[in-house]
């Protein structure tokens, strides 16, 4: 019998992620250890490269492509990966009103 998920090449986003998924602050340490060890064989599911060999890949499939929602951890880690790289993260500054400006006196030179 096949087991899901498999593959022997580690998964990382150098795009998205250049620190790893770890060091980044998005992902659990446990979430990250699962995108690094099966993340490339969701990739290839989710993009159609690899076809499904288990019913959990199937089910698997049925997420990505969003017939149902995610259910086991394997689904709802590459859901989270897929909603962060579409949506890069916004960033927030601390400035919240109008533009500060500096009070200048009007000095012209005039012969007074």
């Amino acid at each position: 019998m096949a087991k899901s998920f498999s593959t022997t090449n580690r998964f990382f986003d150098n795009k998205h992620y250049p620190r790893g998924f770890s060091r980044h602050g998005d992902f659990t340490i446990k979430e990250a250890q699962l995108l690094e060890r099966y993340g490339f064989a969701f990739n290839e599911l989710d993009s159609e490269k690899r076809e499904p060999v288990t019913d959990e890949e199937c089910l698997f499939l049925e997420v990505c492509r969003g017939l149902r929602e995610p259910q086991t951890e394997a689904e709802r880690v590459w859901a989270k990966y897929t909603a962060r790289i579409k949506c890069p993260k916004r960033f927030h500054t601390l400035s919240g009103g109008k533009p500060q400006m500096d009070n200048f006196e009007d000095y012209s030179e005039t012969d007074d």
